[in-house]
């Protein structure tokens, strides 16, 4: 990426990465849609609740395994094949310790996390039968997320994207199998999910004894380099601090939505399944700016990795645009995809036209803050989002519950209230940062 034409360099990245997001979020939403069709409504809301639970711990590792794509990206920007499979021995290890640990942690909390979010007692069994069986099984999606953000760093986004698509069909075909031939409800769409991430964790970990270049995994280099450990912590920590707190903090969104009921509850559910899809294009192409930065500053080039962060900005936001029209246009049938009740779909068609012509909005915190992760800077973006969607969107969910108007719109326009907050401090912040002055590596 650090030569020739920018928006081939970005969609070339990124649209591939942008499909596999998309098979990614098939694992979530076809357990949804299974145990919203053929199980149960308390199903439905259980499954589709527990998101901020499973992200508050994947959140922190996805923010450390980040700290090891920009220093990989930049290493490898830089051409110093040592430094790199110096970095992927080091992610990797550190990652199977993480996976120990989290394991433990996820089981032991999953109870005390659906209690804490005033979950109803009709869904309270099935989320937390659903959150132990998937925190059994989160080593294959930590072994997966850190392997292909290896293969991202060095710019090969299309290998991990082809292992998603099998994996994802894979889950598709174990939801309906364990549900529909065997009856295992909430229990079977979990262990399809699991079942399905070891594969892909499988497939990416084979690539990397494979390969031929500086990322190859050799057990003769398989040890930890403290001081490259380190660095990894160094730049991920404050993003891994920035995720797990926005995760809290959506725990706390979620008991406000949970006070309106179970249909208020499945709404919200076939509301952030499709917000899902609308946060992909401008993800994806913020990755790519991630990346793209990383690279150029690797080799010094801070004025090409500003131009290609402001391209990808762009980009982010025709994208979003194209994909939120048909939403806005067929908002119920979207809903009803999921769960055909008319109460739930009711909730959720309202969520959908209040919230949804804001994301343009996210495109500029999105891409901008990728920008500053690739250049070395996670600290700036932490600060940020954490006093938009922690400090700023806790303090208007209680002004508006307790003081203004308690209903299940105003509570939910916190969304779109904090990314303001954030686009507008992140947009200033950037435009008077100094890329070059924060790159991770030396000439």
């Amino acid at each position: 990426m650090t030569e020739g034409n920018i928006v081939r360099h970005i969609l070339t990245f990124a649209f591939p990465l942008l499909i596999g997001n998309i098979f990614q979020q098939l694992y979530n939403m076809v357990d949804t849609w299974v145990v919203g069709r053929y199980v149960s409504d308390e199903a439905f809301s259980a499954v589709g609740s527990i998101g901020p639970i499973t992200n508050l711990l994947i959140g922190i590792f996805l923010g450390l395994s980040s700290g090891a794509g920009v220093v990989i990206s930049q290493y490898y920007g830089a051409k110093n094949d040592g430094k790199v499979r110096e970095a992927v021995h080091t992610s990797l290890l550190m990652t199977l310790g993480l996976a120990v640990l989290f394991t433990g942690l996820g089981i032991f909390l999953a109870p005390i996390m659906v209690d804490f979010m005033k979950t109803p007692a009709d869904v309270r069994p099935e989320a937390i039968a659903y959150l132990t069986i998937y925190f059994s099984g989160i080593a294959g999606l930590m072994v997966y997320n850190m392997g292909a953000g290896i293969l991202r760093a060095v710019g090969d986004s299309q290998k991990p994207f082809l292992f998603l698509v099998f994996s994802a069909l894979l889950n598709i075909g174990l939801d309906l199998l364990f549900v529909l031939k065997f009856g295992m409800g909430v229990e079977g769409v979990a262990y399809a999910t699991i079942l399905s991430q070891g594969l892909s964790a499988l497939l990416v970990v084979i690539t990397l004894l494979a390969s031929r270049s500086c990322i190859r995994l050799e057990l003769k280099y398989l040890k930890i380099s403290w001081r490259m450990l380190g660095t990894i912590f160094r730049i991920g920590t404050p993003a891994a601090l920035q995720m797990a707190v926005t995760s809290f903090s959506n725990v706390f969104v979620q008991s406000y939505i949970n006070h309106f009921g179970t249909f208020c509850m499945g709404g919200w559910t076939a509301y952030n399944k499709i917000d899902a899809l609308l946060f992909m294009p401008m993800q994806s192409i913020a990755l790519a700016s991630t990346t793209f930065v990383g690279q150029n500053l690797g080799k010094n080039q801070p004025a090409r990795a500003r131009k290609g962060a402001d391209t990808a900005l762009i980009m982010a936001a025709a994208g979003t645009v194209i994909a939120m029209i048909p939403v806005l246009i067929f908002a119920e049938g979207a809903v009803a995809f999921f769960n055909p009740n008319p109460d739930v779909v009711r909730y959720g068609s309202e969520f959908l036209r209040y919230i949804t012509p804001f994301y343009v909005l996210c495109c500029v915190n999105q891409v901008y803050s990728g920008a500053l992760r690739g250049a070395g800077d996670t600290k700036a973006p932490m600060i940020i989002m954490l006093l938009s969607f922690v400090a700023f969107r806790q303090v208007y969910l209680y002004i508006m519950a307790n003081f203004i108007m308690n209903e299940h719109i105003p509570i939910a326009m916190g969304y779109p209230a904090g990314w303001l907050v954030c686009s507008t401090i992140t947009f200033i912040y950037y435009r008077r940062a100094d890329l070059g002055r924060t790159r991770v590596v030396e000439d």
